[in-house]
């Protein structure tokens, strides 16, 4: 009986094992995959954008009337993203930080709740997700505050730099975001960085900000986030500043986030 019982637990011991390392095998070939897929992405960008820069005619100082971009054509959308827009038309932009592996495309799903949460760009399962924005928020407009949501991976990529923010120094070394829309170039500065609790009724719920209901509710939310913040950057946003908050998840706090807030400067 003892030994019978002996053998039933090394089995389930061996299965265990053996599914774990699965999961571990999994994720390292996934990471791998979706890692050289997101590089690819990036290069295609970059190349593209080269390729348009380097094509780009010099415009005359004086430009005649009907050159000029009407309503009924409206904005054209930038070489390096119109490429990438008919390859997944969820596409609405790309985030770039400095001194960070942070460079990756921007979905959204406006009638999707977090559908790009566990899909890849290419809209199949990944643990590894996208980097997208909450449904509510407007890229064009833009809302007051736009919440970027990306996962805080075991193998570094995806949101996990945010998390280097915590050190002062991160920031004072690289202090930007680009983050554009399809069709301009746009450059932040951050602020804050904090961490605080999304569990219901908890903590700061700094993503249900998306259009400041009035010049007070702005100044409110700019001053809970930097009241939460890690340490003072000395740069405090004002009304009619257009903000984005990247967040991730973080693990000292019980259903924790990690947010780097910015504000846009050109």
């Amino acid at each position: 009986m003892r030994k019978a019982l002996y053998t039933i637990v090394i089995v389930l011991l061996v299965i265990v094992f053996g599914f774990s390392a699965f999961q571990v095998v999994n994720y390292v070939i996934e990471s791998k995959e979706q890692g050289q897929k997101y590089d690819d992405l990036s290069q295609l960008r970059q190349e593209l954008q080269n390729a348009a820069q380097a094509t780009e005619p010099k415009v005359p100082e004086a430009v005649e009337e009907d050159t000029q971009p009407t309503e009924e054509t409206g904005p054209r959308m930038l070489p390096e993203y119109a490429a990438l827009y008919e390859m997944n038309d969820d596409l609405v932009g790309w985030i770039f930080i400095p001194g960070t592996r942070v460079d990756y495309p921007v979905m959204q799903t406006p009638d999707r709740t977090d559908y790009y949460l566990k899909r890849n760009f290419n809209g199949d399962h990944s643990e590894h997700g996208c980097i997208y924005i909450r449904e509510e928020c407007d890229i064009m407009e833009p809302s007051d505050n736009i919440t970027i949501y990306g996962h805080n991976m075991m193998d570094g990529s995806m949101f996990a730099a945010l998390h280097d923010y915590i050190d002062k120094e991160t920031w004072e070394n690289n202090p930007l975001i680009l983050f554009d829309n399809l069709y301009e170039y746009h450059t932040y500065e951050i602020f804050a960085v904090f961490k605080t609790t999304a569990s219901m009724g908890k903590g700061f719920s700094y993503h249900q900000m998306v259009d400041a209901e009035s010049e007070e509710a702005f100044d409110d939310f700019i001053a809970t986030c930097k009241s939460l913040a890690f340490y003072d950057t000395g740069i405090t946003p004002e009304y009619g500043d257009k903000i984005i908050c990247l967040s991730t998840c973080e693990y000292t706090l019980t259903n924790g986030r990690l947010v780097v807030a910015a504000r846009r400067i050109d």
